[in-house]
């Protein structure tokens, strides 16, 4: 564990004079671009409460039902704004709770600071209420975890922490103060948040791609989250317009190629990754939603070539096999790879390629046309997807919370604007859903915003609506409702023949939760109530779910559990 002191104070303007820790810690937070705290109330914070109370102009405080729906909410707003988001949580269970959350922005590289009490130094081993050594447990799930032992070390901690979380790779930073020095008062001052400091990419590097790219004959260019993160959505759409070369995109890199563009193929994902003689994998992990990184040889497909850009040299992939790798800030390393093809003699031409995997899009779009207007009784899960997607505005903002349900929404949901969806990442943790809706009503105050839940999801964290109804911020939230929990369902009985703990109570009134938190909704068991159903969702004017049965029969089809 790392122990900060005031000795450690450098690069300071801004003086505060005689003010207590929380006023300090607040000051830091604004300078960095935080204009909202997320809390759930508790003693050992309360001078961070008083800190954005006496700020000018004030910070909001926004207080939740569950630690864990205030740090989603914080993780949402880093990855909507990419300023980090600020969670504020009381000693012991009140940062132990937000554990999970902490944990899902560590994989997600999400931007994040969370600042949690501590029983008081002078109390310290006596067993004060809620006494934890909280660092030990957050380190491995988190960038930088410390402790700052005395109310002078505050505002260097706060800013050295906020440096941290917004640095590639991204990720959460974790600080917590003794009670009795956040009460403290001290003269200090603000240190100075400096300009982004942007990496370059190794210029041989980006000459071995550019060649690797202009010999190729099948290339895709896979897009995650790190593009949106890093602030190279148009940088990555000038390369495929620029070059003709088709994209598939996953996380937060949905959206950087708009929905329906014509060299977006991620409807024809199969062909394109399993065909391709070059795989150019942008900001996202060589995970378990790649392959870990095996493309090609499909159908007697030679295995593709693979090369892996990251923004920042920990980043790239140390398992997979790769031709080639590039690390630095994703900008640069894109115009990079744009400008080394365009310097080779040799001039790709994959129109050939591009048309077949064309095909494919338009061959993916006829298939599903019957199920997201299928007629089933129960209710076939894609087909509220054939009712929501024609109603999404370009601006709107698509939160995924759930198993089958949402894989279904990565099918069919294509946005049509960069960081205009927010899912869990490859952590996969449930429960997310109504803080990120809680962060997306207020970083797209005029945009729609729609939370997608499985049932297992909502069980989770519709207690939060009473956070939405009180700060007066409408969502509309759509409730896939197989009364299972499906991800684990099907495969259970694949393996078994049977499954246990798998079933929900059958068409649970989740709308009359809802009602009785201050919201509004709506059960529809008729495929044709949903659109209706939906209209009545968007022009509510307060949180309102629609609660959709849906057929517990209808799985998604997958090539893989996480596995």
């Amino acid at each position: 564990m790392s122990e900060i002191t005031a000795t450690e104070a450098d690069e300071q303007t801004d003086a505060v004079p005689e003010a207590h820790g929380g006023e300090h810690a607040v000051a830091v937070a604004a300078a960095h671009g935080v204009d909202t705290m997320f809390t759930l109330s508790g003693a050992h914070v309360f001078p961070m409460y008083d800190g954005a109370v006496r700020a000018d102009p004030p910070m909001r405080i926004l207080d939740v039902r569950h630690e864990q729906t205030a740090v989603f909410a914080a993780e949402a707003m880093g990855k909507l704004t990419r300023v980090p988001g600020l969670a504020v949580l009381t000693a012991g269970p009140g940062v132990t709770n937000g554990v999970s959350a902490i944990t899902q922005a560590q994989f997600s590289g999400s931007p994040l600071v969370v600042v949690g009490g501590r029983a008081p130094a002078n109390r310290w081993g006596m067993g004060s209420l809620q006494e934890l050594d909280h660092p030990p447990l957050l380190a491995p799930v988190t960038k930088s975890s410390r402790t700052v032992h005395t109310v002078e070390a505050i505002p260097t901690a706060l800013h050295d922490a906020f440096t941290l979380a917004a640095a590639p790779h991204r990720g959460p930073a974790f600080l917590d103060v003794p009670m009795d020095q956040f009460f403290d008062k001290t003269a200090a001052e603000t240190p100075e948040v400096d300009a982004r400091r942007r990496v370059e990419p190794d210029p041989d590097a980006l000459s071995e791609v550019g060649a690797l790219l202009a010999e190729a004959r099948r290339p895709v260019l896979v897009l995650g989250t790190d593009v949106w993160a890093d602030g190279a959505e148009e940088a990555a759409l000038r390369i495929v317009e620029t070059l003709g070369l088709p994209a598939v995109t996953n996380g937060m890199g949905r959206g950087v190629v708009p929905g329906g563009h014509p060299l977006l193929v991620t409807k024809a994902r199969g062909t394109a990754l399993g065909t391709s003689d070059l795989v150019v994998v942008v900001g996202t992990p060589l995970d378990f939603r790649l392959g870990y990184g095996v493309f090609g040889g499909k159908d007697g497909a030679t295995p593709a070539r693979v090369v892996h850009v990251a923004d920042s040299p920990a980043q790239v992939s140390g398992h997979a096999d790769l031709a080639a790798s590039v690390a630095g800030d994703l900008t640069l390393a894109l115009d990079g790879l744009l400008a080394a093809v365009q310097q080779q003699l040799r001039k790709p031409d994959w129109t050939a390629w591009v048309e077949e995997l064309q095909d494919g899009v338009r061959a993916a779009v006829e298939r599903d046309a019957g199920l997201l207007g299928a007629e089933a009784d129960p209710i076939h899960p894609a087909r509220i997807y054939g009712e929501l997607v024609p109603r999404l505005a370009d601006d709107s903002v698509v939160i995924g919370d759930g198993g089958d349900f949402v894989s279904f929404a990565g099918k069919y949901v294509e946005p049509k604007r960069p960081g205009g969806w927010l899912d869990p990442g490859p952590y996969g943790c449930l429960g997310a859903g109504l803080g990120s809706a809680i962060a997306a009503r207020l970083a797209r105050p005029s945009a729609q915003v729609v939370l997608l839940l499985g049932d297992g999801a909502a069980g989770m964290s519709l207690m939060d609506v009473d956070t939405l109804v009180r700060h007066d911020l409408p969502v509309v939230m759509v409730c896939g409702n197989n009364s299972a929990w499906g991800l684990e369902k099907g495969p259970m009985q694949m393996i078994y023949g049977y499954d246990v703990a798998a079933d929900l109570a059958p068409q649970t009134r989740y709308d009359e939760v809802v009602k009785a938190l201050g919201g509004g909704g709506e059960t529809v068991t008729d495929p044709k109530q949903i659109g209706p159903a939906l209209d009545r969702a968007f022009a509510a004017g307060t949180p309102y779910l629609v609660n959709v049965i849906t057929d517990v029969e209808a799985a998604y089809p997958r090539n893989t559990f996480g596995v």
